[in-house]
């Protein structure tokens, strides 16, 4: 798949909560990195076998701004909805470079 970082980032978005891992995985660069509270740094494979089998916690996930920073940097803040039904945001800074995802850095938000 071709496009800006923004479009890509709502690309991994949506496979993420299709959970279409095989469409997600080329998405993403062999050198990957990803980076939150939880996780600091790992690499694609950690984090397809860590994070992205994670969707089913979720009641409700919605994009509210995706928000291109320049040719290589989109930021997406998102909402969630746990299945307990609590609720929170966060927000992600992801670069894209030639074309695949590279870094992805988790901001946790609080609960809404």
């Amino acid at each position: 798949m071709t496009g800006t970082p923004a479009e890509l980032a709502e690309a991994a978005f949506r496979l993420y909560r299709a959970q279409d891992r095989a469409a997600a995985f080329a998405l993403y660069a062999d050198d990957f990195t990803f980076t939150s509270p939880q996780d600091d740094r790992i690499g694609k494979d950690a984090f397809f076998a860590r994070c992205f089998p994670t969707a089913d916690r979720f009641a409700e996930q919605r994009l509210l701004h995706v928000t291109p920073a320049d040719g290589e940097l989109a930021f997406l803040h998102y909402e969630y909805v746990l299945t307990d039904g609590t609720r929170y945001r966060n927000v992600e800074a992801i670069t894209v470079r030639d074309g695949l995802i590279r870094d992805v850095q988790v901001f946790f938000g609080g609960k809404v």
